[in-house]
């Protein structure tokens, strides 16, 4: 059912605390005693465990990163809007960060249409409470186990204009399609204005050898969300065993 009211609480949380005491900080500060070190690990892998439980049975996703700065009113929030419905067409749970901004949107574009809606936040000091459109949500400590979970769970990634981190997001999985860990996983940069600068710096470290060709081949850039819902489907019927593009995808798709 399509609704235009986000629920007033999803899943009886309360909102984000931040951390006080940033232990990933602490952590990081070199060598500790092997009790601190090994709490380190526990505290990892009990990270990693919640993220799998939550997580675990929302079918497989498209991904959406983007700034949590651009706001309702804003035309990258509707084009992030936009595509979050879009994904919803293809079958795919809509995943993104789960704060406000571009997140926000793009969990709203599948919410209101009446489509998955999940989100894997991060704990911090600011920006980044849960936003009200999602079905279930799980809220993380460290960003690289936050990263590795929204990648396992995900078939595409579409990055929506950002900063720091969803340049992090996006450098990280091209490195990873590059050093083939992950294969055939494409990726949609979505707002042609912000990002032809970068991909005209790419063309630069291919003439210098850094990279080469094939390795920006996964990668679409455009403004048009039907075109991007074009890459992400065209990867889906070529690398994956579909019988019917309308049918949920978790029942059709096998890894290869």
């Amino acid at each position: 059912m399509i609704t235009s009211q986000p629920p007033a609480v999803i899943n009886n949380r309360p909102p984000i605390r931040p951390l006080l005491n940033n232990t990933l900080t602490e952590e990081l500060e070199g060598p500790k005693d092997r009790r601190s070190e090994l709490r380190f690990i526990f505290q990892i892998g009990w990270q990693f465990l919640k993220g799998l439980r939550t997580l675990h049975f929302v079918g497989p996703c498209v991904t959406v990163f983007g700034s949590a700065r651009f706001r309702e009113g804003h035309r990258y929030y509707s084009l992030a809007r936009q595509m979050g419905s879009a994904i919803r067409e293809l079958g795919f749970t809509v995943m993104t960060g789960g704060g406000p901004g571009l997140m926000e949107a793009a969990n709203r574009g599948a919410f209101e249409s009446g489509g998955q809606s999940v989100g894997c936040n991060i704990r911090l000091p600011f920006e980044q409470q849960p936003n009200p459109y999602m079905h279930t949500s799980v809220t993380i400590n460290f960003f690289f186990v936050r990263k590795v979970l929204m990648l396992k769970y995900s078939y595409a990634f579409v990055v929506m204009p950002g900063g720091w981190g969803t340049m992090d997001e996006l450098f990280e999985t091209l490195t990873l399609v590059q050093t083939g860990v992950i294969h055939q996983f494409p990726v949609v940069l979505m707002g042609c204005d912000y990002y032809q600068p970068l991909m005209n710096y790419m063309q630069d470290m291919i003439r210098a050898g850094t990279i080469s060709e094939k390795d920006l081949q996964l990668v679409c850039l455009t403004d048009d969300v039907a075109e991007a819902q074009e890459h992400i489907q065209t990867y889906v019927q070529k690398h994956y065993k579909v019988s019917h593009r309308r049918k949920p995808l978790w029942w059709l798709l096998e890894r290869v």
